[in-house]
């Protein structure tokens, strides 16, 4: 297999790492993105588009749709990556489940993610909100398509359960990156924990997804080993893109990978067996997370540019 190169622009003048063209973002503009914004802060709702500096707030909102986070916006834990506040979270508001499900029937979303920090704190982890809140949303959004991207509830089982219960299309639960930077990029989580949580929601019969980051300090060598991990697992969706360091207090970027380099690793992806392969430099979890939720379309779609390129 031929490396490709790594992409690395320093400044004559600094040691930080510029980012290249290809990670240019258009701004937040547009009556749409307004609308959402709107509802948004009439129903005192966290986002991850926000808290998490998302690079594609502007072209999901602007669409209509958005990732909502649940269970406050104050996280128990500390990855070196992400750029949610870390403290002690407030009580848990019973009220929010209903919330989020009539901001979401006002947006009139088709597909709908929700997300939440960590609450370990919590006996349940933050589960029965978890469960409330997707029960809610249903409810009221009989048509729409739910994906949940949660946490690890420390791998309890029973906790992993009422996500299973309650039966949204996707349930995704993040890697973040490769086995040997876990402890540092995801101080109180596990790899193979996480792994076992995929499999438990796999073997409940869930359709389910994780993310990677690139850009960390991985060898292409250890990506495909997590690969190849999350495969043996039955993930069903596999998303990369670039790690973009938020804050000067976060981990720094290593390296911005070039889009050639994530066109390669969507087609091992699909090698390996994942239904969808969702790759490139500012590919997030819940980007395009509408077409996720159809067995067999993103292979479809992978077979056909196969078949152009042939041709």
């Amino acid at each position: 297999m031929q490396e490709l190169p790594v992409v690395t622009m320093i400044d004559a003048n600094t040691t930080k790492i510029k980012k290249p063209d290809w990670l240019r973002v258009k701004l937040p503009i547009g009556e749409s993105y307004k609308h959402v914004r709107g509802l948004v802060d009439t129903h005192k709702l966290h986002t991850i588009c926000e808290s998490g500096n998302c690079p594609n707030m502007g072209e999901c909102w602007g669409e209509g749709t958005a990732t909502f986070m649940i269970l406050g916006n104050t996280c128990t834990r500390s990855c070196g990556f992400c750029a949610v506040a870390t403290g002690r979270p407030d009580p848990v508001d019973w009220d929010e489940p209903q919330r989020v499900a009539e901001a979401i029937y006002l947006m009139k979303v088709k597909h709908a993610v929700l997300t939440s920090v960590d609450r370990d704190e919590l006996k349940d982890g933050g589960s029965v909100i978890w469960y409330n809140t997707i029960k809610a949303v249903k409810a009221l959004n009989t048509n729409t398509t739910l994906e949940t991207l949660i946490p690890d509830f420390k791998g309890y089982t029973d906790q992993i359960q009422r996500i299973i219960d309650a039966a949204p299309e996707v349930v995704s639960h993040n890697m973040e990156t490769v086995e040997r930077l876990s402890r540092q990029v995801r101080i109180q989580a596990k790899y193979r924990r996480s792994l076992e949580v995929l499999r438990t929601l796999k073997q409940g019969g869930m359709r389910t997804k994780t993310g990677i980051m690139l850009g960390l300090g991985e060898k292409k060598e250890e990506l495909i080993q997590s690969m190849e991990d999350l495969a043996s697992v039955g993930v069903d969706v596999l998303t990369l893109g670039q790690y973009l360091q938020p804050t000067k207090k976060h981990l720094p970027v290593h390296r911005f990978v070039h889009p050639d380099e994530f066109k390669e690793l969507r087609e091992i992806g699909y090698e390996l067996g994942f239904d969808y392969v969702e790759s490139g430099p500012l590919v997030r979890s819940s980007y395009h997370s509408e077409r996720h939720v159809f067995k067999g379309y993103g292979r479809k779609i992978y077979e056909q540019e196969k078949s152009m390129m042939l041709a």
